[in-house]
């Protein structure tokens, strides 16, 4: 086995700068933590050890799994198609709805236990018939090194990159990150920076400069994601509100998904979002413009499938995470209109379905 096939554990991070105090900043994200020797950040998992940032987890998963690329949510990306889904552990922010906690908020380095080097994980995508790698779980801003070599892998043998993220990420590494991604459903946690601050621990504005810059900057595919939390941020107001802030900075061809909550972590005293608050947002997207507008984590085929914006045909129609039709031409445009579908298409040759298959990686190393 060469270098490029072997895994490490605390590897040379970047985006990092001394401060006069001695102090080390990151510089990955908004949080601009300040370490002294042998801290860590927010996150967990990136250390300072002498005149050095290390990233603690490279190399390191805490699990492989086969996945249809509807279930990151992306619904215009490739439809149908498999993903080899991982994450490792760790998160920069602090939601207190996380949904993926036993991961995301893991100090528990023994729980990494799959270990992959980049050019195993991209054979492994390649040789399982995957059309792309999503790094996922937790948010891989803060595994960002060993996100882009592993994007580097995949691309030099024909896979796709997605990410998974709260586009909670610095003005640097922001543009590095996304160079190697070719989609990214981006996390839009709510519309108030107050909901940020005391259910993330975080701020708004970074996650919408983030938005901004992958539709004016990038040819990055992404679609977004709005997790509805019963009394907290779906009211007709803040809806409004976002809808029509995507309309203005991201136009009406970004696909935008409302997702059911369920009690979890810090908040299980809330109730599940009942399906009726999903097609009430929906239907306020729809009316502010949004061509693209989608539901999850309730049984809705409705508001699983995609339709054409000019003429209204049902293009896609989908159940939970499996195409019942599809219709769409090869290069991405309406059969009935011609009109063009915004998304990523290729011929449609079948579905992977709504299974998900764990993998180890040993066999393909």
């Amino acid at each position: 086995m060469d270098r490029a096939d072997r895994a490490g554990h605390d590897h040379p991070g970047r985006y990092w700068h001394l401060l006069p105090d001695g102090r080390m900043q990151c510089d990955l994200c908004p949080r601009d933590c300040r370490l002294h020797e042998g801290q860590r950040g927010a996150c967990f998992v990136r250390m300072r050890s002498g005149d050095r940032m290390l990233l603690t987890t490279y190399g390191r998963s805490s699990g492989f799994c086969i996945d249809p690329i509807e279930k990151k949510p992306l619904n215009q990306f490739y439809p149908g198609s498999a993903v080899l889904s991982f994450g490792t552990a760790g998160c920069n922010l602090a939601c207190k709805f996380c949904q993926n906690w036993d991961i995301s908020k893991s100090r528990d380095m023994h729980r990494l236990a799959d270990e992959a080097a980049p050019e195993v994980i991209a054979r492994a995508a390649r040789d399982s018939g995957c059309t792309s790698v999503a790094f996922t779980y937790n948010d891989p801003v803060i595994f960002a090194e060993y996100a882009l070599d592993v994007a580097a892998a995949c691309h030099a043998h024909g896979v796709k990159t997605v990410a998974v993220t709260a586009g909670y990420i610095g003005r640097e590494a922001r543009r590095e990150f996304f160079a190697g991604m070719d989609a990214a459903n981006v996390d839009l946690k709510a519309f108030t920076d107050e909901f940020y601050v005391k259910l993330c621990g975080a701020h708004l504005q970074p996650v919408l400069d983030t938005l901004v810059y992958l539709k004016q900057e990038t040819q990055v595919w992404f679609e977004i994601t709005t997790l509805l939390i019963p009394g907290r941020n779906d009211s007709d107001e803040e809806l409004d509100a976002e809808c029509a802030w995507i309309m203005r900075n991201l136009g009406p061809d970004v696909p935008l998904h409302f997702s059911a909550f369920h009690p979890d972590f810090k908040m299980t005293d809330i109730e599940r979002t009942p399906a009726a608050t999903l097609s009430r947002a929906r239907a306020i997207a729809r009316a502010a413009g949004l061509h693209y507008v989608y539901t999850g984590n309730v049984h809705d085929r409705d508001g699983d499938t995609t339709y054409c914006p000019h003429c209204a045909m049902a293009l896609i129609v989908r159940d939970w995470y499996e195409i019942r039709s599809y219709r769409l031409n090869a290069d991405g445009t309406c059969p009935g209109c011609g009109g063009a579908i915004a998304g990523r298409y290729r011929p449609f040759r079948g579905q992977f379905g709504r299974r998900r298959i764990p993998v180890r990686l040993r066999q393909f190393a």
